[in-house]
């Protein structure tokens, strides 16, 4: 693995071959390894150790990025050059901001339990495939086929500047992603973790091979409004589409579904959003694009938007804009992208509040007269920008309940539904987990029942 000792020396080569008023420099990579099978076999394995070096320049307002992942001298000399090349050609931008100091910066915040695990960075393949093993022995236990991936990674992120600021930081990530497939059902499961002790893919096959039995021979029932339990991948890649708008810039340039909502109440009393970096079911770098340390910010307090998050410049031009009295605190809150982008910032370690009184997913089917359980949702697609409203459809494992009780698997669903209308509409909630989908980023999301889930079709599958 790169060291930080390592990436200073090389941040300091850089600065030789620099002729630039500024150089900031990030570092990104690590080892990670990959076990993919199908139809019950291993059919890859691949493992990959690579670092980007990626060179930001400024000239008088004038900045670009040039990134290689050769580290040699000459390399690293003609990174700094395109770099330089680049920026001298672009167009002076009146916003851009001196390079980070460590004043602007802040602390960085500790994240704790450590993110990186030596059990984790030291999986071999073997341990791969005695993982599939398992998993491909349930999937024969109940005659089914499986497909997924085994995964493990250790990961370096780190910034250099020419202004003194350095930060770095180090995790490790497991991963386990699990299709059962019967004849005319399925069912899926998925974590991720940074320690691979927590993973227990046993478990999770079991599970995912229950719901493609149980789904079998799917009935067809209407579309309409349905009470609906959503699991916590669910919830995660529906929500997921939500926090980009969270983002200063998309404010200012008219984009956001918050533009003229920022304390207003839009969700239900029950909906509380943090975004924490250091709550210890995240994973994830205590610092942005800039080096800037990230903020523990409440984004949604009782179903009020509460506050946005900002890049540096962006929190200079919120001030300076006809909306800085209607949005809340201003102030960079360690968010932003790497320099130069369009898109801005947005929260990226997103934590749900506890409620008082947790539901576990059998205590929401026991308390549903007529509803749907929804394991996954995915292919999901934004229809109005404004009004949050997605299209998508269920997936692995959407099933009946009446009475308090599972009946079925039925049909998959394409569903039309407004975000900001569903998260009015939850009437109890789990206790907030990590979870992980594939439409969206990892978060810590509880599980929802839903009133009046806007169902618009039925599938053939």
């Amino acid at each position: 693995m790169l060291t930080n000792n390592q990436a200073a020396d090389i941040f300091e080569r850089i600065k030789k071959h620099s002729t630039a008023d500024e150089v900031e420099v990030l570092f990104s990579g690590g080892k990670s390894a990959l076990t993919r099978f199908a139809n019950n076999i291993i059919h890859q394995n691949v493992a990959e150790e690579n670092y980007a070096v990626s060179v930001r320049t400024v000239f008088g307002g004038r900045t670009a990025r040039s990134t290689t992942n050769k580290l040699d001298d000459e390399s690293l000399k003609r990174v700094v050059q395109s770099s330089e090349s680049l920026a001298k050609v672009q167009h002076p931008d009146p916003d851009l901001l001196p390079v980070a100091d460590k004043r602007d910066a802040g602390a960085t915040r500790e994240v704790s339990p450590t993110r990186h695990f030596t059990e984790t960075a030291a999986v071999t393949p073997q341990q791969r495939a005695e993982t599939v093993k398992k998993i491909v022995s349930i999937a024969d236990k109940y005659k089914l086929t499986t497909a997924g991936i085994v995964s493990t990674s250790e990961s370096i992120e780190a910034v250099f500047n020419s202004r003194g600021l350095s930060d770095w930081h180090t995790q490790t990530s497991s991963e386990v992603s699990i299709t059962m497939l019967a004849p005319d059902s399925s069912g899926w499961q998925k974590a991720n973790f940074p320690n691979v002790a927590n993973l227990d893919a046993a478990t999770l096959a079991e599970i995912a091979a229950r719901k493609a039995i149980d789904s079998a021979k799917p009935s067809e029932i209407p579309a309409g409004k349905y009470t609906v339990i959503l699991e916590p991948a669910a919830v995660l890649d529906i929500v997921g589409f939500m926090f980009f708008d969270f983002g200063g810039l998309a404010i200012l340039d008219q984009r956001s579904f918050l533009n003229n909502r920022v304390g207003t109440k839009l969700f239900g009393d029950n909906i509380n959003i943090w975004d924490d970096v250091a709550h210890p079911l995240q994973s994830g770098v205590p610092f942005d694009g800039e080096g800037v340390r990230r903020h523990k910010l409440q984004l949604v307090e009782n179903g009020v938007i509460n506050r946005l998050v900002y890049a540096r410049a962006t929190a200079e031009k919120m001030k300076r804009s006809e909306y800085k009295d209607k949005v809340g605190p201003v102030a960079p809150t360690g968010h932003g992208f790497p320099l130069p982008n369009e898109m801005g910032e947005a929260p990226m370690n997103i934590v749900f509040g506890e409620t008082p009184q947790p539901s576990s997913i059998e205590q929401m089917i026991s308390s549903t007269e007529r509803g749907v359980l929804v394991t996954r949702l995915w292919y999901i697609r934004e229809v109005d920008p404004y009004e949050k409203i997605l299209t998508g459809m269920t997936r692995d494992g959407t099933f009946y309940v009446e009475d308090g009780k599972i009946r079925y698997g039925v049909r998959n669903f394409r569903f039309n539904q407004s975000l900001i209308q569903m998260l009015s509409n939850v009437e109890t909630m789990g206790a907030p987990v990590r979870a992980s989908g594939e439409e969206s980023f990892d978060m810590v999301v509880p599980a929802m029942k839903v009133r009046d889930f806007n169902f618009t079709e039925v599938t053939k599958f």
